[in-house]
């Protein structure tokens, strides 16, 4: 498989995997919006030469939109290589492009989030634990930040102390969200239109910078769900299942 880089010259013809649909879809327009600001930053976006899911997104650390304190590191926004395309060889060509680029640029080494058990949005711990990643530190409800270090003495990275206990003092829904991810562009209306037609409170947070995803209530920026001040999800909900969600608290 040949890896794709996306640039500024490219981004506009070259499909963004994860949100399939063509240009003027809501979620590639964000999405694309975004990764245009974030390339002069120093984000990477490795994509296989192929139609569907497999990419590996990363961004050095101090840039990364997540509440994490790893200076030095290089911080996986996203890694994804689903259906048909798994079992090929593909995750491990993008994780090595990651690593090897890494390296080039002096980096310590690599963190992403992870979670205790495979989790929606997540990548998956039994794979990243296969490839030598180790949990270095958690943060509640089940969030583990998992680094693979070059160097054995590297510093280790954390969370920083404002997202170990996800927990915000506000009464009914409030969902905090990035363009990070293409789907919140299409779900959070959604979501915050089906809050109103049954009648609940409903607040949607969008973080805009890094410096408020880093300053953030949770570990996952891209999208966490809070309610009556409680965290309840980071998997960005269809309306059926937040219809549902409500009907339980009702």
């Amino acid at each position: 498989m040949e890896l794709i880089k996306l640039t500024k010259e490219n981004l506009e013809k070259e499909h963004i995997c994860c949100a399939i649909s063509g240009n003027k879809d809501c979620q590639v327009v964000s999405k694309k919006a975004w990764l245009r600001e974030r390339l002069d930053e120093g984000l990477v976006f490795l994509k296989g030469d192929v139609r569907g899911k497999c990419f590996i997104e990363y961004i050095p650390a101090e840039a990364a939109w997540v509440p994490v304190k790893a200076p030095g590191y290089m911080y996986i926004n996203c890694f994804w290589v689903s259906g048909k395309f798994k079992g090929q060889g593909y995750s491990s060509q993008l994780l090595e492009a990651c690593a090897r680029d890494s390296r080039e640029k002096g980096k310590k080494g690599l963190v992403i989030l992870s979670s205790a058990k495979k989790k929606p949005f997540l990548m998956d711990p039994g794979y990243l634990k296969h490839k030598g990643f180790q949990t270095v530190d958690t943060a509640e409800p089940f969030y583990e930040l998992m680094y693979l270090p070059f160097d054995e003495n590297a510093d280790k990275p954390a969370f920083l102390k404002h997202a170990k206990k996800p927990h915000i003092e506000e009464k009914g829904y409030v969902a905090y969200y990035t363009n990070q991810c293409p789907f919140t562009a299409k779900y959070v209306p959604i979501l915050e239109a089906a809050a109103l037609r049954n009648q609940v409170p409903w607040r949607s947070v969008k973080i805009e910078t890094a410096v408020q995803a880093q300053s953030a209530p949770m570990p996952f920026t891209s999208f966490s769900l809070f309610y009556d001040g409680k965290f309840v999800t980071n998997e960005i909900l269809s309306e059926k299942k937040f219809e549902s969600m409500i009907q339980k608290r009702n």
